[in-house]
């Protein structure tokens, strides 16, 4: 047996001529364990002896190919999308990690997992009844993880993506027409979130967007409603947060009816904290409730809902204005390269590097505004 070099940790030379090296590692459920690796020469094993090292020094566990695929999910879930991921990502996959993969699939040794096992978990999970989009969602949270594990060398397929499911079919409620949508906005017209039904009816913003505006978002003087936030509840608290692509990231033009619609929330909101007084949250943000707090996302739907059902009209989800906006820009046969930029699509993001004539976007927007409210000073 060949003497180990000074600080090289335990190397040696087997009696079939490998070299082989040992050092303790940490596991990704804070234990240790005594790792074994080889190579066919001495400088191969020392390399890979001093990246664990490395490892175990910047506190990095290391994922033992005995591994069972629920304790690699645990390991992905904390290590690898936690740290990353948007919050509400994060949830959606640590509750089907929890409440289905672990169960299906979780004692399984990850090296070992195939396609026929992952299609079996599948279909049973569809014979159970749940939705085909739902099981779509597990399939595609273990094929995340599968592929987090092949660049990891732990495994050399991705058994979930060649598993197959049924295409899941898609609903969507037919969106407002613009008649419905101008009946909408005049009974919405004395409820304290006007002015946010409003803009969501305008620029088809999400809920968080609207929600997550501040007024350092707002710049009446140059023009520029910009859109770069999102108001989120994150572990129970309500956050406002970066929107999620590039794309959602825009600049919009306020036309006449939001620039009065936001000069109103203005004086409104004033007068507000006058009352509130000391009460006052203090924050920044364009809609707020009497007090300053930010507005629940839950309670904007419900006040949404509430007028629906006073108006007698059509019922559709609040998401769906985004749908109606959408519509509306067709129809008025606005450009699909404006559209798309004034609804933040990022499917369209490509399109983005192309310059945009600001003044093709707020001609747009000025036609749909007219569409709903009639040309401004008639």
């Amino acid at each position: 047996m060949a003497r180990r070099g000074k600080g090289e940790g335990t190397i040696c030379q087997r009696r079939d001529g490998r070299w082989c090296a040992a050092v303790y590692v940490l596991l990704p459920n804070g234990g240790e364990k005594r790792m074994f690796v080889y190579g066919h020469t001495r400088e191969d094993v020392h390399a890979k002896l001093v990246e664990l090292q490395e490892k175990r020094r910047r506190n990095v566990p290391v994922i033992p190919r005995s591994l069972k695929l629920g304790d690699y999910l645990d390991y992905w879930l904390t290590q690898v999308v936690r740290p990353v991921a948007r919050w509400n990502t994060y949830k959606k996959y640590e509750q089907t990690v929890r409440l289905y993969l672990q169960q299906g699939l979780g004692r399984k040794p990850l090296s070992r997992v195939r396609v026929a096992d992952v299609q079996a978990f599948l279909n049973k999970q569809v014979q159970a009844g749940h939705s085909i989009a739902k099981v779509q969602i597990m399939r595609t949270v273990l094929g995340a993880a599968f592929t987090r594990a092949m660049r990891e060398e732990l495994v050399f397929m991705n058994p979930a993506r060649l598993a197959t499911l049924p295409t899941a079919p898609t609903s969507r409620n037919r969106p407002w027409s613009a008649d419905e949508a101008r009946q909408f906005l005049t009974v919405a017209r004395n409820d304290p979130l006007y002015p946010a039904f409003l803009l969501l009816l305008v620029y088809g913003l999400r809920r968080g967007e609207v929600l997550g505006l501040a007024w350092e978002d707002v710049d009446l003087a140059d023009d520029m409603l910009r859109v770069g936030w999102q108001l989120q509840r994150i572990d129970g608290q309500l956050a406002r947060v970066p929107v999620k692509t590039a794309a959602g990231r825009r600049v919009l033009p306020p036309v006449p009816i939001a620039r009065d619609a936001l000069i109103e929330q203005a004086g409104r909101q004033a007068a507000a904290r006058i009352r509130a007084g000391t009460s006052w949250a203090g924050n920044d943000l364009v809609f707020t409730t009497r007090t300053g707090q930010p507005v629940e996302p839950r309670n904007l739907v419900r006040s949404f809902e509430r007028l629906i059902d006073g108006a007698g009209l059509r019922k559709i989800r609040l998401h769906d204005l985004r749908h109606t906006v959408a519509t509306l820009l067709k129809t008025l046969g606005v450009a699909q390269r404006d559209a798309m930029q004034i609804l933040g699509h990022a499917r369209i993001s490509v399109t983005l590097e192309v310059y945009t004539d600001s003044d093709s976007q707020r001609d747009a927007l000025t036609r749909m505004s007219d569409r709903l409210f009639g040309p401004a000073g008639a």
